[in-house]
């Protein structure tokens, strides 16, 4: 993604790769892992192939869709049924303690979801598939804890995921202005939209507060070594006056960081900078 290479001060946008050991390494270096080649006209074309949009085919039990885990035409290869828990909590207990965390779908419950939204991806390829959707999840959840250790207080308990929704297809504001800053200098920045898009809806345990994240999820190019690079840019929405000083004091900080990078301040000697001399 370009802006995660021509502007570094937008420390939000943050660049990633698998680890060496993810199989994820097998699949292409750009564009999103699904094949959208065939979409139905009806649906979306592209991003997360679980269809987040109705709460109402959440399962109460780990908070995700009712997929089924029977293979389905036109499977030729049989997939795993085994879920993997996340490390995003969901839910804690207050009288026991106790740490729920979501959970991902199976291997053979994705394969159902992007059959029954029309996406094409071959069976043999789900399980590289399953395994991008969660590590960049993962790193989703990460980034968002970035943002909420900067409000934290001491004491706090660590926020959870209460809930999210897929939005592919509807672009953020922040992903249209650079699409727009991609047309006007496109040797400076990509013109690439994300391939997918969700919103999540943090709860901090201190006071019940709700806080809406918005992600979206870009290609990027491969690394050095050819592994597959992907850029997450993951803020908090604009929807509150905190979030808006928040977001306001990050970019101000990235903007102090890019110049201290530059040597803005210092003297050829290293000595700091006086006015008039």
């Amino acid at each position: 993604m370009g802006q995660s290479i021509s502007s570094p001060h937008h420390a939000t946008v943050t660049r990633t790769s698998p680890p060496s050991s993810c199989p994820m390494h097998d699949v292409p270096s750009t564009g999103c892992p699904i094949q959208h080649n065939n979409p139905p006209v009806a649906k979306s074309s592209g991003g997360c192939p679980i269809d987040h949009s109705s709460l109402n085919t959440l399962n109460p039990s780990n908070q995700m869709p009712n997929l089924p885990q029977t293979p389905i035409y036109p499977q030729a290869v049989p997939l795993p049924t085994e879920r993997t828990m996340s490390s995003i909590p969901r839910v804690v207990d207050a009288e026991t303690s106790t740490r729920h965390t979501w959970e991902y779908p199976s291997p053979q419950q994705f394969y159902n979801a992007l059959v029954r939204k029309g996406l094409d991806t071959p069976a043999e390829h789900v399980e590289t598939v399953v395994e991008i959707h969660n590590f960049l999840n993962e790193r989703a959840w990460g980034e968002v804890l970035k943002w909420e250790r900067r409000v934290a207080q001491e004491g706090d308990e660590e926020p959870h995921l209460a809930r999210f929704k897929g939005r592919p297809g509807e672009m953020s504001p922040k992903a249209r202005f650079w699409m727009l800053a991609g047309w006007l200098l496109p040797s400076r920045f990509n013109t690439e939209p994300p391939f997918d898009r969700h919103d999540w809806i943090v709860r901090r345990p201190r006071d019940g507060t709700e806080v809406r994240y918005v992600i979206d999820y870009y290609s990027a190019p491969s690394t050095p070594n050819g592994d597959p690079g992907f850029a997450l840019d993951v803020r908090p929405a604009l929807d509150s006056f905190e979030s808006i000083q928040q977001r306001m004091t990050a970019g101000m900080d990235d903007v102090w960081e890019e110049l201290r990078e530059k040597g803005w301040g210092k003297s050829e000697r290293g000595g700091t900078q006086q006015a008039g001399s």
